[in-house]
């Protein structure tokens, strides 16, 4: 099956020439295949963040090769994958970084080592596989290479651990998934868990360095400017805000870090 799109997640940047790079190869590879830029910004090798951003993304892609480049590892002996899901293919390292966006593709049918030399690029950096083995490998796939000809079926891909949610009784914690641009801190933690927890209404959200009343709200403009609010958040998790400025700043909440809700004024 070939494909007419092709998706490209990194945490390259964009100061640096890695991105065109990636994107050079496949326009001289596969011409006619359009490419769509989810995020270059994952914070460098910040794998759940990247995973979370490209999985939060495919359902609204149309049918693509998703590539994705958070890679720690690169050089190592982890694996290059291509993941068969139910709506499209994913290319990368077999590190966890595929796996949630699998699952919001319908999930994983098949997966393929990257082994084929005939399909990267002649000369292979030890630490550029973006370019020379994942970019080349979503090319030939676009134009309709079969996954399993680029190497064996891969048994048991990696998978990161779940992150911590834990309701009781007027008190949730939850791990920080990410932070976006304006300071937004999404939890993994859903409405759901908050059902769970019994809370409403006025909220106290405490991080390990200050604790901040916040009200239950649907968007920003329900607080004041500089006031918090904890809403569900686009992606359907749980995620505190600052109206008119940044959550992840008032807090001092980053990724995998954890955040305890209790009723106000309720202290841990």
């Amino acid at each position: 099956m070939a494909y007419d799109w092709i998706s490209v997640t990194t945490d390259y940047g964009l100061r640096d020439g890695f991105v065109a790079a990636c994107h050079g190869v496949i326009a001289r590879l596969a011409p006619a295949v359009r490419v769509i830029d989810v995020t270059h910004e994952v914070p460098p090798q910040d794998i759940r963040h990247g995973a979370m951003a490209l999985a939060q993304t495919v359902p609204y892609l149309p049918e693509s090769v998703h590539v994705a480049v958070v890679d720690p590892g690169v050089g190592t002996t982890r694996l290059g994958v291509v993941v068969v899901a139910e709506d499209g293919l994913l290319v990368g390292p077999d590190n966890g970084l595929l796996l949630p966006a699998a699952q919001a593709l319908g999930g994983v049918r098949a997966a393929y080592e990257l082994a084929e030399p005939s399909l990267r690029l002649p000369a292979t950096s030890a630490t550029f596989h973006g370019r020379d083995v994942f970019a080349p490998a979503a090319a030939h796939l676009a134009l309709g290479v079969a996954p399993s000809d680029f190497g064996d079926p891969v048994d048991g891909l990696v998978a990161m651990p779940e992150p911590f949610v834990a309701a009781f009784p007027g008190k949730l914690v939850s791990e920080v998934l990410t932070v976006d641009h304006f300071g937004n801190v999404q939890l993994a933690a859903t409405p759901a868990d908050l059902e769970l927890s019994g809370l409403s209404g006025a909220v106290t959200v405490h991080s390990e360095r200050v604790a901040v009343s916040t009200v239950l709200g649907r968007t920003f403009a329900d607080v004041p400017a500089g006031a918090s609010v904890l809403y569900t958040d686009s992606a359907g998790r749980l995620a505190v805000a600052v109206n008119g400025g940044s959550a992840a700043a008032v807090l001092g909440l980053g990724p995998a870090q954890e955040c305890t809700i209790t009723s106000s004024p309720t202290a841990t």
